[in-house]
């Protein structure tokens, strides 16, 4: 009995479409991927030159200085008690409008810091005064 060896064939990946698989990968992974957008700071500021007067007892001033110390109504405080003690404040006063005025030199993570604790306090009425030249 005879037994044919058969010729064995070469294996070939067809490479030929391997950039159209390649560019459909591409855009798949494109178009599914989400990108993080920093919105930053959300808040929403008057156009400039409007000016609202508010009532001496409805407004907090809280000065930052250039170290990073805070004065709240011409009292020291720390940054981390902020939040109680405008949250106490404005369980006493709705009405009540924090001043926020930084030194020039302030660092901007300070004054970062200084925000999201009026945010957790849920003060929602925040002036924002120029600092001083």
């Amino acid at each position: 009995m005879l037994v044919d060896k058969r010729k064995k064939k070469e294996s070939e990946i067809p490479t030929s479409s391997l950039a159209d698989i390649a560019f459909l990968l591409l855009i798949f992974f494109l178009v599914t991927t989400t990108i993080d957008v920093d919105k930053g700071i959300g808040l929403a500021l008057p156009p400039k030159g409007e000016t609202k007067e508010i009532h001496k007892k409805n407004i907090a001033n809280l000065l930052v200085n250039a170290q990073g110390e805070a004065l709240l109504d011409d009292n020291p405080i720390q940054i981390n008690m902020i939040k109680s003690v405008i949250q106490q404040r404005l369980a006493e006063n709705p009405l009540l409008t924090v001043s926020v005025k930084t030194d020039p030199e302030t660092d901007y993570w300070v004054f970062i810091k200084v925000l999201d604790e009026l945010k957790l306090a849920n003060a929602s009425r925040i002036s924002l005064a120029e600092p001083d030249r």
